[in-house]
């Protein structure tokens, strides 16, 4: 509830768009439930953070599990990410403290029939495509309890960045079915077949110290009293990116992203092709100018 109330108050990093109602919900008690219900807030950072979104998991009584509503605001969510060519970088994070996803709204899940259940788990795969084909750097700051679909949604950023008491796996064996938002192609690529087939048949949950040893996540750090130390460091992470070439930083998330999906030949030939790309940018030529005069690059995006 507290993380809530900081959302508001912080309306100033909310996006043009949605300040104006961020402003209503600060002053108004009906407002204020309305914000409650919203279960994915973007924030846009500004400052010496321009550039930086953060996308906050909302749904505080099912410790942000999937449910249709939720889905279907991370779909909207993402859609509005996708078309800001502003944007250099995302996190997404959990405005839930000690906690980042539970997985699956089972009680919700209980109630669906066979075809219900089966055009779901479709959407929730086709959200882990969408957040893998952001173009931009994604970062997911897992800062508690990330199970079966949660730890899927972090499969699917550039960057994972986990508490070392958060608590990690696909469970879904547990029962009797198999992760099916992506985790069992994009988990082997990540830790290594061998070690990804062991961790879904048993169904074993890691800490985040035991994630980073399997390289699941790029980093661990100690949970702090907020229950936010990863998203933290997610946040220090972004803030290194930030002052580099957007385009090249994009390209290079495009060569490194295709490439790992074909050969050793195919793909330096796609390197060549976005290199190719970067190299009639003016940003080339501020960072070559910059360098030359000793001074601090000024990146436009073009």
């Amino acid at each position: 509830m507290v993380s809530i109330i900081k959302s508001i108050q912080l309306s100033s990093f909310f996006h043009k768009g949605s300040r104006i109602a961020a402003q209503a919900f600060s002053t108004s008690a009906v407002s204020y439930l309305e914000t409650e219900k919203k279960e994915v807030i973007l924030k846009y950072l500004d400052g010496k953070d321009n550039g930086i979104v953060v996308l906050g998991l909302n749904r505080p009584k099912t410790r942000n599990a999937f449910g249709k509503n939720f889905v279907t605001q991370l779909i909207n969510a993402i859609s509005t990410i996708k078309q800001d060519d502003r944007l250099r970088v995302l996190i997404i994070r959990s405005l839930v403290p000690f906690v980042f996803c539970a997985g699956a709204d089972l009680h919700e899940r209980l109630k669906m029939d066979k075809l219900e259940v089966s055009q779901f788990v479709t959407s929730l795969r086709n959200v882990m495509n969408d957040i893998e084909s952001i173009p931009i750097p994604v970062i997911s700051a897992i800062d508690g309890v990330a199970l079966g679909g949660g730890l899927e949604l972090t499969l699917a950023t550039d960057i994972r960045i986990a508490a070392s008491e958060a608590k990690m796996g696909l469970v879904e064996t547990k029962l009797a079915i198999l992760p099916g938002a992506g985790g069992t192609q994009r988990l082997p690529r990540i830790v290594g077949p061998a070690i990804a087939k062991e961790l879904i048949y048993t169904a074993r949950i890691l800490n985040g110290q035991e994630a980073k040893s399997i390289r699941l996540v790029n980093q661990a750090v100690s949970q702090n009293k907020n229950g936010d130390a990863a998203y933290q460091a997610a946040l220090s992470t972004a803030r290194e990116i930030l002052p580099n070439g957007p385009i090249g930083v994009k390209l290079a998330k495009e060569a490194i992203s295709k490439g790992m999906e074909v050969s050793i030949k195919d793909g330096l030939e796609i390197e060549k092709q976005c290199y190719n790309k970067v190299i009639n940018t003016e940003d080339r030529i501020e960072g070559l100018s910059a360098f030359t005069a000793k001074r601090v690059p000024i990146y436009r995006g073009v």
